[in-house]
């Protein structure tokens, strides 16, 4: 007898259950690093400058650590799906013991390399030195923020997005609390912003390790990770991360270009880049659903569900996508004042803010189909797109930085080749993967 699939209601609601705390706080992450622009940006430009870059490092290791969060949530799902809650809270604890062993190990040499870090992306002086205080305060908060990955990875796959929503909203307010006073009231400069966000970063893995104490206790699953486990994680994520390396040489190639533009393109290029992160987190909710929602009913060898899913998602991506251009578009001309008083920085940021905005539907795509290949377990193909896009960009970085631009120029044609040529190149290889069903691979 074949089951009748969800009302287009029943699939909205499903997905809305999920996706809007998820929305809260995808958005909440990138406020921490929005925060710290506008509260170092009035410092002065070498300040926002040398934070720029050192956040883009920063970002750059975090980001590559997102198979933390993007192998644990269908992992967790599938065995949620498939009505074995061991196993699935056993894989999430490997998962946060993966983490925990990355972060130590990145927190060392993080700190040793900094200033040979700094020097790699260009910047010199004073720039050279903020971004260096900036990245060693990070230091400390490295392995708490792998370790919030992996837990809200756990929390995802439990189809449970309203936890992180409350975690992320009080970590966010506590962050511009102490990133302020420290400072402003202690006069720590850069390095206060980045402290902050270290001090807030631990207490917010504080809460996520107890509350997966308490339910691996109420389910008799064991506390110590085991090897065997971690091991699996790592290899399951080994592809991913080859997904997320090209993304992140994508992003670091185009702040290069940015660096050679000269310190007014470098600072509106972190500020858009910043906005780009925002709305690409907030775009990104309907993928959390994905993966969550696609893994579950895969995992329950539910094909048809997961194809219903699938479809509806794609219409809200592109729905979405259009409606945070329109707010983008029309915001851009005002946002600047809130980031610097510097007015070359500001018209340079107005022109890579309506760039962005024209980018947000095929955003909304690309970021929706990252999610249910996510969801699906079908990594290997998003690593092999990945490089296959970062190829088809690179000779668009090329010519931008060939051709020698500034200013305004330089950052509307840098975000030009980014936002739509980077984008529109994912959008078409996940498309191209989803025209049939041979990506859909049922059971545990």
């Amino acid at each position: 007898m074949t089951t009748a699939l969800p009302t287009t209601r029943q699939l909205s609601r499903s997905i809305l259950h999920l996706a809007v705390p998820a929305l809260g706080a995808l958005i909440a992450e990138p406020l921490f690093l929005i925060a710290d622009s506008a509260i170092v940006g009035h410092l002065g430009v070498t300040e926002l400058a040398g934070v720029g870059l050192a956040s883009t490092v920063l970002q750059t290791a975090v980001g590559l650590m997102v198979f933390l969060a993007y192998s644990t949530t269908p992992a967790v799902a599938r065995y949620l799906g498939a009505g074995r809650m061991g196993d699935a809270l056993a894989a999430g604890r490997d998962g946060v013991g993966l983490a925990v062993a990355l972060g130590v190990l990145l927190s060392v040499v993080g700190w040793v390399s900094a200033p040979a870090l700094a020097s790699a992306m260009g910047a010199e002086g004073e720039v050279h030195r903020f971004a260096v205080d900036y990245l060693r305060f990070s230091i400390p908060g490295l392995t708490a923020m792998l370790v919030v990955l992996a837990a809200t990875g756990v929390l995802r796959g439990l189809q449970d997005t309203k936890t992180p929503l409350l975690v992320a909203g009080i970590g966010f307010t506590v962050n511009i609390g102490l990133n302020f006073v420290l400072v402003y009231g202690f006069d720590m400069s850069v390095s206060g912003a980045a402290l902050g966000t270290s001090i807030t970063q631990w207490g917010m893995a504080t809460v996520y390790i107890a509350m997966l104490v308490r339910y691996s206790r109420e389910n008799a699953v064991p506390l110590l990770p085991r090897w065997a486990g971690v091991l699996s994680t790592a290899h399951v994520g080994s592809w991913l991360m080859l997904r997320t390396v090209s993304l992140r040489v994508a992003i670091l190639a185009t702040v290069f270009v940015a660096t050679d533009q000269g310190p007014v393109s470098l600072a509106a290029h972190q500020l858009v880049m910043t906005l780009f992160t925002f709305l690409a987190f907030a775009l990104d909710a309907l993928a959390i659903a994905a993966q969550a929602l696609i893994g579950k009913e895969l995992g329950a060898s539910n094909k048809p569900l997961a194809q219903a899913l699938t479809r509806r998602m794609i219409i809200w991506g592109l729905g979405f996508g259009v409606i945070t251009g329109a707010v983008l578009a029309v915001a851009a001309p005002f946002v600047g004042w809130i980031f610097t008083p510097d007015d070359d920085v500001q018209t340079a940021l107005t022109a890579g803010l309506w760039i962005l905005a024209a980018s947000q539907p095929i955003c909304g795509l690309v970021f929706v189909l990252d999610g249910v290949l996510i969801g699906a377990g079908d990594a290997r193909y998003l690593a092999l797109a990945g490089v296959v896009n970062l190829v088809v960009y690179l000779p668009l970085l090329v010519w931008v930085y060939s051709a020698g631009l500034t200013g305004v120029a330089g950052i509307a044609w840098l975000w030009a080749a980014f936002a739509l040529g980077y984008m529109a190149a994912r959008a078409v290889t996940l498309g191209w993967r989803i025209r049939n069903d041979t990506w859909m691979v049922t059971g545990v």
